[in-house]
């Protein structure tokens, strides 16, 4: 998979791939990350990217002409992707949406500065908008490097695991299961039975029943786009009748 960021700090954004899955799948090839600057195709001698906002107020906005500049370089070496600003204005971002970026092969990532950027370059350059989240952060970097993590998780190879990805959370709209480890008991608290039991039907039965629940739990707004089998149903009844 090949990722582009506009980006005006490069050197930031290019550490995501120097650690953990991202480092993993930059190092076997499975993914690709180049980042531009738009201080590369500005005009004038001090490389200016910002200027005042029309109407007063405070702050800057980022110019168009070195970010439209760096947009037209970025498409001709990978023309067929599609161009994320990443703003608080933008689409709340989901696995789902992730997983099908994935599957495009290519995004190209525009990170915004200041008080953000020209709303004409928007309208002419931009596919999509994304946010990750009811906040304002510095810049779009951060943001862009949330969803390299993210979606290098969904590149087939990059998990040590092949299952892994499919079992996070949100891979099939519900929260994850617990998870426990060594030793079997821990101040007191000991791991359920029922992983202790090699009985894999009844690990499943007893996973899927907590993930259910701890979405019913912490996000019924989950549950509500879900439509449940009669199995998870009656699981999640069972969690509920538990929980009481």
């Amino acid at each position: 998979m090949r990722i582009d960021v506009i980006t005006l700090f490069p050197d930031m954004v290019e550490q995501v791939v120097n650690y953990g899955v991202v480092g993993r799948a930059a190092r076997q090839k499975l993914l690709d990350l180049q980042c531009w600057n738009p201080r590369d195709y500005t005009v004038d001698k001090h490389r200016t990217v910002d200027d005042r906002p029309y109407g007063g107020g405070p702050g800057m906005l980022m110019k168009v002409q070195p970010l439209e500049e760096t947009i037209q370089a970025v498409r001709e070496k990978n023309p067929l992707a599609q161009l994320v600003y990443l703003s608080p204005q933008g689409k709340p971002i989901e696995q789902r949406l992730l997983a099908k970026q994935v599957d495009a092969q290519s995004v190209i990532f525009l990170c915004g500065r200041y008080e953000g950027i020209d709303e004409r370059l928007i309208q002419k350059e931009v596919d999509q908008e994304w946010s990750i989240g009811d906040y304002v952060i510095s810049g779009g970097e951060l943001a862009a490097m949330v969803c390299i993590d993210a979606m290098a998780r969904l590149i087939p190879g990059a998990l040590g695991h092949e299952q892994s990805a499919q079992q996070d959370s949100f891979s099939d709209g519900l929260l994850d299961y617990p998870h426990y480890t060594r030793p079997e008991e821990y101040k007191g608290m000991k791991v359920p039975e029922v992983l202790m039991n090699g009985n894999h039907r009844h690990i499943e039965d007893w996973r899927e029943r907590q993930s259910l629940g701890r979405t019913w739990q912490r996000r019924p707004d989950l549950l509500e786009l879900k439509v449940l089998g009669d199995r998870q149903q009656a699981l999640l009844n069972d969690f509920k009748d538990e929980f009481k």
